[in-house]
């Protein structure tokens, strides 16, 4: 029984991650975030369900994305919502516990080739 309990808690939190994604998602586009990469991480890291990355045109556009990102999930309840590389703009991550999010300058991205890291079979170009 205390199994099944877990795997419900499990399905359920899997669940909201993907809402929480497709919110991120939205956000990007609305924001007109480019090259907009999910990486599923289910059965391959315990620390997320869900990677994004994308692409900004500037440093200033990748701030503005990442802190109104964090701004929608804290209006949604969302606490401790942590941000690191606000203060030059080039490469900002957005933890959102079950979603990560990395945004990138196009050139900083390319330099970094975050993708390759997570050479999974199970990548979605949005």
């Amino acid at each position: 029984m205390n199994k099944m309990i877990n795997q419900n808690d499990s399905a359920t939190q899997k669940e909201n991650a993907k809402q929480m994604l497709n919110r991120i998602v939205e956000l990007l586009e609305e924001n007109k975030s480019e090259d907009i990469l999910i990486i599923d991480l289910e059965n391959k890291a315990d620390f997320a369900y869900y990677v994004v990355v994308a692409s900004g045109r500037s440093s200033k556009h990748i701030c503005s994305v990442a802190n109104n990102i964090a701004d929608e999930l804290k209006s949604k309840g969302m606490e401790h919502i942590g941000i690191e590389g606000l203060e030059v703009g080039d490469w900002v991550l957005v933890d959102a516990h079950d979603v990560v999010v990395h945004l990138f300058r196009p050139e900083i991205r390319e330099n970094y080739e975050i993708e390759k890291i997570w050479n999974f079979t199970n990548r979605t170009e949005v």
